[in-house]
């Protein structure tokens, strides 16, 4: 299929392009590059062998989204959204600008091209504080605990809607929990501008030296040593969630949920020892407040997609933790 890819040459979105071309997939990419950099693109040609069309254009330009779509598509897997937790609470209207009204702007100009088949990059947050775990598909959305989760119950709210007023639609709401990791080649992997706000990458620069130490929001969650409890899923296990849902939910009308994790959870002082194992390098830490918008456990259970999708994460932590590693350290 030819496939749109809007942020395309982000973290999860760079990742999904490469399994889709190792799948035979065709994917075009759109990217404001407000997080990204475009020497994405010819990574993706060194790993796959194959460049992937590429256009700088923001999701919340129709006009140009348009003309990139005249060429004629099959699909559209939205990965355009900003995502920092801590960042949504500071600045909620950039928030609620880029990712809901991005996601109608994006909407409009797949209905006017006649693309009707959409796999969304949505998030555990819409679940908010759960009630028991793991957490299901089934489970009530609807209470976020910060703007950045609100914009996505928002926009899975647009796309129910749409949905029901255009049965139409084909549309595939993919809940992942805690991406991290990079490509095995360290090629590709999550390059955020500034002090990172997620904590693999976080901790990382702490390994690297580039930064003094990481900062562990909350050390008194009811949680077995204090710090917040998330499950952590490899980002090349989460592009493989979405060819398995391109592929399996091709010509099936509806809104179809699955959650994308590895079905158990780490502390992060879990992930830290981790990763100085793996690494064998020291990551100093200090325990701060906590974050306005953290909850202090979620974990997915993911047996929906593994029975609908034929899908489960197969790398393990030492996994995310060594090819993060090999990312860091390879020259960019």
């Amino acid at each position: 299929m030819r496939v749109l890819i809007t942020g395309g040459a982000g973290f999860i979105g760079s990742h999904t392009v490469v399994s889709l071309i190792g799948s035979g997939h065709e994917p075009v990419i759109v990217d404001n590059l407000s997080n990204a950099r475009e020497s994405v693109v010819g990574r993706i040609a060194e790993i796959t062998g194959v460049r992937p069309e590429f256009h700088r254009l923001d999701v919340r330009d129709s006009e140009g989204l348009r003309r990139v779509l005249d060429a004629g598509f099959d699909a559209c897997m939205h990965f355009a959204a900003l995502k920092s937790v801590g960042e949504s609470t500071e600045e909620p209207l950039r928030y609620y600008d880029n990712n809901v009204s991005g996601t109608v702007s994006l909407l409009e100009a797949l209905a006017t091209s006649g693309v009707r088949f959409l796999v969304f990059s949505s998030s555990a947050t819409v679940y908010g504080e759960p009630t028991t775990l793991p957490v299901t598909e089934d489970m009530p959305t609807g209470s976020a605990a910060n703007p950045y989760g609100w914009t996505k119950i928002m926009m899975e709210q647009v796309l129910r809607d749409l949905q029901l007023a255009d049965p139409t639609w084909n549309v595939a709401l993919l809940r992942y929990f805690n991406p991290v990791g990079a490509h095995h080649t360290g090629l590709i992997g999550e390059d955020p501008q500034g002090v990172p706000s997620n904590l693999m990458p976080y901790i990382a620069r702490v390994a690297a030296g580039l930064l003094p130490h990481l900062s562990v929001f909350g050390g008194d969650y009811p949680t077995p040593d204090g710090t917040g409890v998330r499950d952590y899923v490899h980002v090349m296990d989460v592009a493989e969630g979405h060819v398995a849902a391109l592929d399996t939910l091709a010509g099936r009308r509806g809104v179809h949920v699955y959650n994308l994790g590895t079905g158990r959870g780490h502390t992060v002082l879990e992930v830290v020892k981790a990763y100085e194992e793996t690494t064998g390098r020291p990551v100093p830490y200090e325990i701060v407040g906590r974050r306005p918008g953290d909850v202090a456990a979620s974990w997915a259970n993911v047996d929906k997609a593994a029975e609908e999708l034929s899908w489960r994460a197969s790398r393990d932590l030492a996994a995310m933790c060594a090819d993060s590693w090999r990312w860091q350290t390879t020259a960019r």
